[in-house]
């Protein structure tokens, strides 16, 4: 096992770390909010509770949430950057049963969410994620079909 380094948040420069790495954070950040609302909405089955977060988590609802963003110019420009840093990063991981583009997408998304996180930017981490809650809640990925 690796001996961890303690650091606190002030020797944690974003703008610095990898895409990758800001994916791995926001991957967990954002799960967390998906679970919290689908137990907060009744939903107490392990197995539907896996299903149903799937609408909001995997990479191909990801990949079409964070194009809407673009589409709708509802991210800033530093917004804009950790994602493509995410998009961009070299992965050692293969897609799993899904497309290159899509899981980039993903990844991209997972980064910008991790990026915001780190930058102690809460409210606005919790207003991306409601806007895909009612975005995904609403059908509002129809128009945007990924594999």
């Amino acid at each position: 096992m690796t001996k961890i380094k303690k650091l606190t948040e002030e020797d944690i420069n974003p703008d610095t770390l990898n895409g990758q790495t800001l994916a791995y954070l926001g991957d967990a950040v954002y799960e967390v909010i998906i679970r919290r609302h689908l137990v907060c909405g009744g939903i107490v089955k392990p197995q539907v509770l896996q299903r149903e977060a799937t609408h909001y988590v995997s990479a191909k609802a990801q990949a079409a949430l964070v194009t809407k963003m673009q589409d709708e110019e509802m991210l800033t420009d530093d917004e804009l950057t950790a994602f493509r840093r995410g998009r961009n990063a070299k992965s050692h991981t293969k897609a799993k049963h899904t497309s290159l583009k899509t899981y980039q997408l993903s990844t991209g998304f997972e980064a910008m969410i991790g990026y915001l996180n780190l930058l102690n930017q809460d409210d606005r981490v919790q207003e991306l994620s409601k806007w895909c809650i009612d975005t995904v809640e609403k059908d509002g990925l129809k128009d945007y079909d990924f594999e």
